[in-house]
């Protein structure tokens, strides 16, 4: 997760739209967070599921399909200028199509979810990424440095470890493409970067413990 932020840039003053609000969502919200976004949008189809993710995570704004076109939404919520970043995080093509509709001129998609074995295609509007100038970027697994760096951030509570693991799980979420689940170095445990609970994450001492 660390390592796709990093590669979509997301920092300060950044605002960032997030696609949909399973537990990887959620913790994207609190990630894009502590490191400087300015907002960020929670962006789901299920209104219920949106209601209870919001309700753990707080996005500053929590953007439901059945409201209304989302790229309109964001655009108003954005003062016609869309989000500098976007991160689809959930197994949906259709959402990695529109993502680039939600984007700022020059902003930064990260397709995050990967979508299932068999329908792995989409088709992007070329036109966007040229004229907006985008910039999409693929994220997949973590490195030690990446796992590090995510225990300092739960253990100093930038990142809280108790929440989004309960979150309601997206539907297809669990649909993983090709190399899904694994690290770097071919291990199983897909972006397990901000979700150790145990046994390692339960011995960091909490702040102002």
């Amino acid at each position: 997760m660390l390592n796709g932020q990093e590669l979509a840039r997301v920092g300060e003053g950044d605002d960032v739209v997030v696609v949909g609000s399973g537990p990887i969502g959620c913790l994207h919200v609190r990630l894009a967070r502590s490191r400087g976004a300015a907002r960020v949008f929670l962006v789901e189809l299920n209104r219920e599921r949106l209601e209870r993710a919001a309700a753990l995570v707080h996005p500053d704004e929590a953007v439901c399909a059945e409201d209304g076109d989302v790229a309109e939404q964001i655009l108003k919520l954005t003062d016609g200028r869309g989000a500098d970043v976007v991160i689809t995080a959930a197994a949906s093509g259709k959402a990695q199509e529109q993502a680039l509709q939600y984007a700022a001129r020059q902003g930064r998609i990260s397709l995050f979810g990967g979508l299932p074995q068999d329908a792995p295609t989409i088709t992007l509007d070329s036109n966007l990424v040229h004229y907006r100038e985008l910039t999409v970027v693929g994220a997949n697994g973590s490195s030690p440095a990446h796992n590090a760096r995510a225990l300092g951030l739960i253990a100093t509570g930038a990142v809280p470890r108790q929440g989004p693991d309960h979150a309601p799980a997206a539907a297809g979420e669990r649909a993983r493409g090709p190399g899904r689940g694994r690290s770097r170095r071919g291990h199983q445990g897909h972006h397990r970067a901000l979700m150790i609970h145990s046994p390692i994450a339960s011995r960091i001492p909490q702040q102002g413990s």
